[in-house]
């Protein structure tokens, strides 16, 4: 019914897989309506149908309300247009009243076909051979409340399209000294208001799930005025539509405006965002979630028997996982059965273990105060590496969060070149404000190893009494820190507790399988592909070779790859040979017979150390010639810049201090969708030092889903189907989110 940015990209994924097994493939229009109404809205499909549209937002094929569907004489029209084309598997991409009328639908197939038969509509043999109706669901919503997936398709995006609007205000309400309170979507959901709060470290917060205690104008007001007289410039407010006092009463955005006004005399601006957020191109995390789980859903129609339940096809971590849909649904309508009661607590529970940590984060952040006594713990922060968005929202979390412990703590800058000469500065709770939206590194960062200037490393722990240090970077924090373990038999100075958080635009440290910095590089890498794809739009017969960072790690290519829809990514971890090329060359050669005559293929920068980008270049042109010509685009430095997304920006406001009591030397990441703690000296055992890579990566199983959606033939049998799973009200602390 509602359009969500990502759908085009599952339109593709599903239209593509099918054709890849052998089915027939057909596109409903106008959704339901479509389903209904029959005729040109039910169109069978090729490779090229769904070809450059991965990048669109919107739904290329429709979506609209459907009455009659809700009615059995609609759905009866609907299974008659159904078993015209001989369509048996149904793969529907929504929410959760488009996913449970097709459950409905699926469980009324067998009494309609005899209805249908009896009507004389349809033969007792056609009735037969359209016996069985599968069923599939794609959770598509931007509203992140759907239970049983980590992430619904279509959140990403919108928090992406609400922080463009945050950064853009922000710099108005610095400048003029407002206040401004922000509306969001999400319905009776306060994700998005939640992650946004997070993400642009908003004073106060209104979500439907945890009412505000009576009494909260007070609490507000008092709030807004301290962070004022302290010196800040703004005040952002954010509200959910949703939002409701205690009593069940909406809070209004101009209620409480007004109360601003009236209390404060702030001068006070109320922004409804509206459906801006649900328009926009979609973000890379979407394209890649929607790409992968129509494939997914694609396998699991084809693996379906008569038993299989409908089933929903989710996000658990890093995989992709096959739930009952109408489980999922009911365990949903909890929440919302537990709001309607009044059990908010619950509720949050309900919604999901990430969706209670956020929320306790966001009030540690923004509500509590520095500690009274001080603590006899201290703790240098130091950037090491590359810079990488992110990076300034981890420290602004780590300096707070150990303020409000009576930590004292010290910002180093230039990394562990500044730890050595002396460049070392007690930091308060002020000093990190405005930190959350500023891309690159505050603090100053370099990429020096202690190796080269330890003595000068010892003797300024000793001096500053540093007992704890927090090392965020990339592949030089890890290998650094390792180094400073490995002195400790000779510094007892170093029996400290240390702590890496992997930022890096590579995504190449071991110990996670995302760091900081990684989803806002591969957004600016999807932009600028996007960018040159369009730019070839009048140009026939065009091939782009771009070239993109990452050292020997082909995250940033693989996964742009795929967001971009690209027709190949050439990377390290995935050797090719002259025989592969060639075979690229020829796909290429084909693609420009049809309709679609330009291509897109990436590089990592050190993939091979022959075959270069200018090889890569003097190949394609040489081979496509009198066929296609050919373009170079070194991206370049840009995939660094630029304001962190607000997976990094979330994703840096975690409270890493926790690490500081967990080991002596460890890396702190997320694996799959937990966060782990993992030794430096045991990470060193399957870590590949010369060319700076973890030994196994998860995303290599990714580059499969590239290629197939290239159409490159590869068999079946590589491809590793998700689970079935159940999910209950005791399974539903699944993480929901980021």
């Amino acid at each position: 019914r509602l359009t969500f940015p990502g759908m085009n990209a599952a339109v593709r994924a599903v239209t593509r897989m099918g054709i890849y097994v052998g089915a027939k493939v057909f596109l409903i229009y106008e959704g339901y309506e479509g389903l209904v109404e029959g005729g040109d809205n039910i169109k069978q499909a090729n490779w090229l149908s769904v070809s450059n549209i991965i990048q669109l937002g919107g739904t290329v094929i429709g979506s609209a309300r459907c009455k009659a569907f809700t009615t059995r004489a609609g759905r009866l029209r609907a299974a008659r247009n159904l078993v015209e084309h001989g369509i048996t598997n149904l793969c529907v991409i929504g929410g959760d009243g488009s996913l449970t009328g097709a459950d409905i639908f699926r469980s009324e197939w067998g009494e309609l076909l005899e209805e249908l038969v009896q009507d004389g509509q349809i033969s007792e043999e056609v009735a037969q051979e359209n016996s069985r109706l599968n069923i599939v669901g794609l959770v598509g919503s931007i509203d992140n409340d759907f239970c049983g997936t980590d992430m619904t398709i279509g959140t990403d995006s919108a928090l992406h399209r609400i922080m463009e609007v945050i950064d853009a205000i922000t710099t108005t309400a610095q400048s003029h000294q407002r206040t401004f309170v922000l509306e969001v979507m999400g319905r009776h959901c306060g994700y998005l208001a939640l992650v946004s709060g997070l993400a642009s470290g908003a004073d106060w917060l209104f979500i439907p799930e945890s009412p505000p205690e009576d009494g909260w104008e007070d609490l507000m007001c008092e709030r807004l005025g301290e962070t004022r007289s302290r010196g800040s410039r703004l005040n952002i407010i954010i509200i959910a539509e949703g939002a409701i006092d205690r009593s069940g009463k909406p809070i209004s955005s101009n209620y409480v405006k007004d109360l601003v006004v009236q209390r404060l005399g702030f001068d006070t601006r109320v922004t409804v965002l509206g459906h801006v957020q649900r328009g926009g191109t979609p973000s890379a995390f979407d394209r890649v979630l929607s790409s992968k789980m129509g494939m997914e859903a694609v396998m699991a129609l084809l693996e379906a028997t008569p038993d299989t339940p409908a089933c929903v096809v989710s996000l658990s971590g890093n995989q992709s996982v096959r739930l009952p849909l109408m489980e999922c649904v009911q365990v949903t309508k909890d929440v919302q059965k537990a709001m309607d009661e009044k059990r908010f607590e619950e509720a949050i529970q309900l919604r999901g273990r990430s969706f209670e940590n956020n929320w306790n984060i966001y009030k540690l952040l923004a509500h509590q105060k520095p500690a009274q006594e001080k603590s006899p713990f201290s703790v240098a922060i130091l950037n090491v590496g590359a810079p990488a968005a992110g990076m300034n929202a981890a420290v602004r979390s780590a300096v707070r969060i150990s303020i409000c412990q009576g930590h004292t703590i010290y910002a180093v800058s230039d990394g562990f070149e500044g730890l050595a000469k002396g460049q070392i500065r007690e930091v308060g709770w002020h000093d990190v404000a405005g930190w959350l939206g500023r891309g690159g590194s505050m603090l100053g960062t370099k990429r020096t190893l202690p190796k080269t200037c330890m003595e000068k490393i010892v003797e300024n722990v000793r001096k500053f009494n540093i007992q704890g240090l927090l090392v965020i970077g990339g592949f030089e924090a890890y290998e650094g820190v390792l180094q400073l373990v490995e002195a400790r038999g000779q510094y007892e100075e170093l029996c400290i507790i240390m702590c890496v958080i992997p930022a890096t635009i590579s995504n190449n440290v071991p110990g996670t399988d995302f760091s900081l910095g990684s989803d806002t590089a591969v957004n600016a890498a999807m932009e600028s592909c996007d960018r040159i794809k369009q730019s070839a739009s009048g140009t026939k017969r065009r091939v782009f070779i771009v070239e993109t960072m990452g050292g020997y790690c082909g995250y940033l290519s693989t996964v742009t790859g795929i967001a971009v829809g690209a027709d190949a990514a050439y990377v390290y971890e995935d050797p090719f040979t002259i025989h592969d090329l060639k075979a690229n060359v020829e796909h290429l050669t084909d693609k420009m017979k049809t309709d679609i005559q330009r291509g897109l293929v990436l590089r990592n920068e050190k993939c091979h150390e022959h075959y270069t980008t200018e090889f890569l270049y003097n190949l394609y042109s040489s081979e496509g010639k009198g066929i296609f010509d050919c373009r170079i685009n070194v991206l370049g430095h840009l995939q660094q810049g630029g304001a962190p997304t607000p997976f990094d920006r979330n994703y840096g406001t975690n409270p890493w201090m926790v690490a500081m009591v967990n080991d002596s030397a460890c890396v702190i990441g997320l694996r799959k969708k937990v966060v782990a703690f993992s030794p430096v000296t045991e990470l060193k055992k399957v870590t590949d030092f010369e060319h700076r890579l973890p030994q196994e990566q998860w995303w290599l199983n990714l580059r499969l889903m590239l290629k197939m959606l290239a159409n490159y033939q590869i068999s079946l049998t590589e491809y590793i189907s998700g689970k079935m799973e159940h999910v209950t009200r005791r399974t539903l602390s699944i993480e929901k989110g980021f």
